[in-house]
């Protein structure tokens, strides 16, 4: 008997020797009606435990895995982010770049996020997070004729309420995120419409459980991803493929795909892509549908608090590069120099250096050397470019000749009048100096210490006032003999008073004991309880995991010294010195004629480990209201001691009067109730030394080794806001740009010129409305590009004057609204609207006038 028979066939199974390349089959009636999106993707860190070198190699790898999945699977669909990845492969390996060209073709290499990196979502300025598309995109349409229309961050620990309407100024009407997950917010659901203070729209999409999977099969991200997902949605996306060093969806990955399409066991799996998923679930809701979705308005807050503080040295380094970037394309554009191939390197050094765990301080101590060095360059090269404008402005001004003086030009990087202070470095005359304008008016001004400490008795230093106009500069002159101007002003040991303020300093803590503004008759401190510096150990990790608040009780540092610094006519101040531990902390408070504010500039020289320290700042304001600066906005938050991320400022106020505190390096602040011994008050998380990249559940070995962060000196200026009415009154944002970016001045010589003594080039007006960028246009640099926010949360119309185009654009602006304006130099009255990406352009809602 022949018991010879054909092979029975084969019933997949979850596990267990499977053939490749099984044929689709029929699923099973009982499957799930639902269809499971499968987003195949490689999330690649290019730097955290790690440095960029590494990264770099393994971009290349990673992609190259990516082409051979495809080339063995047809269906397979990748998904790819980062820009800055696509660019290294280009320029390392052409083949594999040309590949990935031909699969973008197909439509199976599918291009998302459009910007050149993940970067962190809270602390980069809106300009940066503007770059962050205008490179990334330009770049996806020139080397791939794509842009992205998805937004896509799904590792940053935190996204600011304005990203929708920058998501929106660059084509994009949707966006991907895993941060915070459900146990750490109280969002809607896992699809929801997310919309800025503008009114803009996007719709997002919180990723289930994770990004990234194990290298094998998908049964378990998917199970853990759909007992987070909201049910009631149907169709889903579910994230696979190796992660954080890259690696990509492997032939595992994808067999147990179709394996488990074939079994019916979750729906019908699908490979597919974030963009698919939302043209499809759009389709199937309707209109009707998507409307009843929910709405979220806030910003999408809290994972890893401790990032805000984490690497002191990340935040400052950032602030001052961007501030000069952004300075250095304005005076190009002014000074009609085509710098866009310098200003894209150094925007590029600096938009790499917002990446998620370079920004948050969270990765290993040797990409800090990388970061310093790169973040040094792109100032480097800003300067090169403000310092060749400023000299090719400076030579055509008429200087008149008068011997014995010394010619000096002060230049106003800001798109608005300013008053400020100037400090002077001089090599004129042994017995001081004074300043006079260009008519030979005497300038307020005083002789203060020279940074130079030898015995040449011409050099000397002086401070003086500036009185600038708009994106713009004016001439000034030194002149021998001291000056004559007289004020008000008066300081001692233990206060400090002009016509505006009054401060009183406690002998023994050396805080502030009365800060009265006398233009209310409200002393915002006095009676307020509360140390001013609060030193607790810090036993959280590097990212402050499930940390809610920092604001726990500490020590203060004891007060060393107070020290009388100037006692002058123009500016006076006082050094209070501290001490705890290892560590120390000067504060020089300074007070000017005419100041409505007072300005700290901090030296701290930390020596602790596994230690923070808080300056917070009580207030004697009843049941205050806290609000924050957000990128291009601002943020109301709770009186309730929480850790949050912000720009430059936060305010307190209540009861028509307020203060606010302003600083040029820190992102880390809490507003805490009054509670138990303690007032009202704004606490910044100035300094936190964790273990490099510690990361929970690790426990750090007591006998261990290890390297901590922010150990030794570093500086930084704050601000303390008196004000009337709420924050809107003190133009906070516009004092935090000119903080951070100063009034620069150069000594010239004698000639003959075209230019007058004073001109402004850009004028916002300084009210309600800010210019936040004026730039040469990136595809035509005889086009000018003027943007600008609205500041308040409140509609206004403004009046933009361009001498430098020599026109006046008036233009309507709704609350927080951002408006670009390109003008072309040679027919500014032919001025159009353009979106984020300097790509579409369109009449819009505006008035061209001559000037």
């Amino acid at each position: 008997m022949n018991h010879d028979r054909l092979p029975a066939p084969l019933a997949n199974a979850p596990s267990g020797e499977q053939p490749r390349d099984l044929p689709p089959a029929v699923r099973p009636a009982a499957t799930p009606g639902r269809t499971i999106h499968m987003i195949g993707n490689a999330h690649l860190d290019p730097v955290w435990l790690w440095p960029w070198q590494e990264g770099y190699q393994e971009a290349r790898a990673t992609f190259w895995s990516a082409i051979h999945r495809m080339d063995e699977y047809p269906d397979f669909v990748f998904t790819c982010d980062q820009v800055v990845l696509l660019s290294w492969v280009e320029e390392s390996d052409p083949e594999l770049f040309a590949r990935i060209r031909e699969k973008v073709a197909e439509g199976r290499w599918v291009m998302t996020g459009g910007w050149w990196v993940e970067p962190d979502c809270n602390m980069p300025s809106g300009e940066s997070f503007v770059r962050q598309g205008l490179y990334g995109q330009r770049y996806l349409r020139e080397k791939f004729g794509v842009t992205a229309t998805v937004g896509m961050n799904v590792d940053p620990f935190g996204h600011h309420a304005m990203l929708p309407a920058i998501l929106r100024g660059q084509g994009m009407d949707s966006y991907c995120f895993l941060r915070p997950g459900p146990h750490e917010s109280e969002l809607p659901g896992t699809l929801f419409w997310w919309e800025a203070r503008d009114g803009s729209r996007v719709l997002a999409y919180r990723i289930p459980f994770e990004y990234c999977s194990p290298p094998g099969e998908v049964a378990g991200q998917t199970e853990k991803a759909l007992g987070q997902l909201d049910r009631s949605l149907g169709d889903v996306m579910v994230f696979y493929g190796v992660g954080n060093h890259g690696g990509g969806p492997t032939r595992a990955n994808i067999e147990s795909i179709h394996r488990y399409d074939r079994m019916g066991t979750f729906g019908e799996l699908m490979m597919s892509s974030p963009r698919r998923y939302f043209d499809e679930i759009t389709k199937r809701l309707g209109e009707q549908g998507l409307a009843a979705l929910p709405v979220w308005r806030e910003d999408l807050q809290h994972h890893a608090p401790g990032c805000y503080s984490a690497h002191s040295g990340i935040k400052a380094w950032q602030r001052r590069a961007q501030a000069a970037v952004l300075s250095a394309e304005r005076w190009a554009a002014v000074a009609g120099h085509d710098a866009r191939a310098e200003l894209e390197r150094a925007w590029k050094q600096v938009l790499f250096n917002q990446f998620h765990d370079v920004l948050p301080g969270s990765a290993i101590e040797p990409a800090y050397d990388d970061a310093r060095d790169q973040l040094g360059a792109a100032v480097a090269a800003a300067e090169r470019i403000i310092t060749r404008a400023h000299n090719v402005i400076a030579r055509d001004v008429r200087v008149t000749e008068e011997p014995g003086t010394q010619p000096v030009i002060v230049f106003n990087p800001h798109p608005w009048p300013v008053t400020t202070r100037v400090e002077l470095q001089y090599g004129l005359a042994p017995g001081g100096v004074h300043v006079v304008d260009a008519a030979g008016g005497e300038v307020p001004g005083q002789e203060v210490q020279s940074v130079a400490s030898t015995d040449d008795k011409r050099r000397g230093a002086t401070v003086f006032r500036a009185e600038l106009p708009a994106l713009g500069y004016r001439l000034y002159r030194l002149r021998p003999g001291a000056p004559a101007f007289r004020s008000g002003l008066s300081a001692s040991a233990h206060h400090l008073e002009n016509d505006l303020l009054r401060l009183e300093l406690d002998p023994a803590t050396g805080w502030l004991t009365s800060l009265l503004d006398k233009r209310t008759g409200v002393d915002l401190v006095a009676g307020a309880v509360g140390e001013h510096t609060q030193i607790c150990a810090d036993p959280t990790d590097t990212w402050g995991h499930r940390v809610v608040s920092y604001a726990w009780p500490g020590v203060a540092m004891a007060t060393t010294a107070i020290v009388p610094r100037e006692d002058g006519p123009l500016r006076a101040r006082v050094r209070v010195e501290r001490a705890w531990g290892r560590s120390t902390m000067a504060e020089e408070f300074l007070l000017g004629d005419g100041d409505d504010a007072v300005e700290v500039r901090v030296t701290l020289d930390w020596r602790e480990r596994g230690h923070l320290m808080k300056l917070r700042f009580p207030v004697a304001l009843r049941d205050p209201a806290a609000t924050y600066e957000i990128p291009f906005g601002h943020l109301a938050r709770p009186v309730d001691g929480a850790e949050e991320p912000a720009q430059s400022w936060v305010d307190l106020s209540a009861a028509g009067a307020g203060l606010a505190v302003v600083n040029d390096a820190k992102h880390a602040y809490d507003v805490s109730p009054a509670g138990p011994g303690g007032s009202p008050s704004i606490g910044i998380t100035a300094v936190r030394s964790p273990v490099y990249a510690w990361h929970d559940p690790r426990l750090l070995d007591p006998e261990g080794h290890y390297s901590y962060q922010d150990q030794g000196v570093q500086r930084f200026t704050y601000l303390l806001v008196p004000h009337a009415g709420d924050w809107r009154a003190a133009g906070l944002t516009r004092r935090a740009a000119l903080l951070g970016s100063p009034a620069r001045a150069m000594q010239e010589s004698f000639h003959d010129g075209p230019l007058p003594a004073l001109r402004g080039y850009v004028d916002d007006g300084g009210d309600q409305v800010m210019v936040t960028a004026v730039k040469c246009h990136e595809d035509r640099p005889g086009d000018l590009v003027v943007r600008a926010v609205e500041t308040t949360g409140e509609a206004a119309v403004a009046t933009l004057r361009v001498p430098l185009a020599g026109v006046v654009l008036t233009a309507e602006f709704g609350p927080s609204q951002i408006r670009t304006f390109r003008i072309p130099l040679d027919d500014p009255l032919a001025a159009t609207e353009t979106d984020l990406l300097e790509l579409d352009t369109r009449r819009g809602a505006f008035t061209v006038e001559p000037w």
